[in-house]
């Protein structure tokens, strides 16, 4: 059976979170084929994991004097700024045989898809293969500042960021890569303190597609050979797909919540801090 592919297209960062999030509950209830995606972000937003304190990890009133989003996603992980990126995102319910019944073994397995298609640019990537020490404040709130086990790493530095929410019936895992980096508007947004060795560190531990290849490749370039890595890594058809009319209702749904600031900053109404 062919799996379900929907191409680059950027939207704003809520409607991207409802969409993904539209796929992983109607690909559970459905027990649809898996769907993988490419998209973007406009305009430049923030997006930090379930668990994470906004107003203790970011720099909340600097995104707001850039005009910057910020929306909580329900995978886990760290925060991200999405700005000149590419976004995968890939929804499998439990009875597709492609990816094991773990967390950790998903992640393996789409790295190494995502490996592939790196490979196909012409970008050497590696599985980094311990975990990072992980803390909830500091740089280390930054979901590039450490890489953990089953990441994509070139020359040592992380280059593809993932997070990933599993649920019976099926999971969803999405990840950022980086087309350009810029760690000084990074560390502005995301971390609490801009200090120049915290920026410095970014440098040393993030990398981006163009900044790996001697002629910069276009986003749909990219998306091509992103693509090329899960359809031979997986030897699967990618049939290019729209969503259902019963995604596209409840994105519509889902966007009042991801718009919602009780779900984004203060962590009320939707669950308890924890």
């Amino acid at each position: 059976m062919a799996w379900r592919f929907l191409d680059y297209r950027s939207y704003n960062i809520f409607e991207n979170m409802a969409i993904d999030e539209a796929i992983f509950h109607e690909t559970i209830r459905n027990k649809r084929e898996p769907t993988i995606r490419f998209y973007g972000s406009d305009p430049a937003a923030v997006s930090i994991g379930f668990f994470q304190d906004a107003k203790k990890d970011l720099n909340i009133g600097q995104c707001r004097r850039d005009g910057i989003d910020i929306v909580r996603r329900i995978t886990g992980g760290r925060a991200v700024f999405h700005f000149n990126e590419i976004t995968y995102s890939v929804t499998a319910g439990d009875q597709e045989e492609a990816f094991p019944g773990d967390i950790s073994g998903t992640y393996n397995v789409i790295s190494k898809c995502l490996i592939r298609g790196l490979g196909a640019m012409g970008i050497k990537a590696s599985l980094a293969e311990e975990d990072g020490k992980r803390k909830t404040t500091g740089i280390s709130a930054c979901c590039f500042s450490t890489p953990t086990k089953n990441e994509i790493l070139v020359d040592g530095r992380k280059i593809c960021g993932s997070a990933q929410v599993k649920r019976r019936g099926g999971f969803l895992q999405h990840g950022l890569l980086f087309c350009d980096f810029n760690p000084d508007r990074t560390a502005a947004l995301l971390l609490s303190s801009c200090a120049p060795d915290r920026v410095e560190k970014l440098k040393r531990s993030v990398t981006a597609i163009n900044h790996e290849l001697a002629q910069p490749m276009n986003v749909r370039e990219v998306c091509s050979g992103l693509r090329k890595g899960f359809r031979d890594e997986l030897n699967v058809d990618l049939e290019e797909g729209t969503l259902t009319p019963a995604e596209e209702r409840l994105k519509k749904e889902l966007v009042k919540k991801y718009t919602d600031v009780d779900w984004n900053i203060e962590r009320q109404k939707y669950f308890k801090a924890v």
